[in-house]
């Protein structure tokens, strides 16, 4: 099996984080989903269901994944030396 390359991995799960949670924030600012944006601005200082609160949310949420996009990538590595 292949190793991930792992910057690359960390860039594309804190990209797609981003633009997720950024996406919830503007939309819940028309009223959808306002609940998530709630939940999750427990944790993002600053997100709210406004287009600054998405755009906050957006840069916390790229941080958040590209973090747990390298744990994943370092793990997965590691056991592919393994074998």
């Amino acid at each position: 099996m292949q190793k991930i390359n792992t910057k690359a991995f960390t860039l594309a799960w804190g990209i797609s984080f981003g633009i997720y949670f950024l996406f919830i924030g503007w939309v819940a600012a028309l009223g959808w989903g306002v609940r998530i944006v709630e939940a999750v601005s427990s944790l993002y200082i600053g997100y709210a269901p406004t287009f600054l609160g998405g755009i906050i949310g957006g840069v916390w949420a790229f941080f958040d994944g590209a973090i747990g996009g390298l744990i994943i990538a370092l793990i997965y590595n590691a056991l592919i030396k393994e074998k």
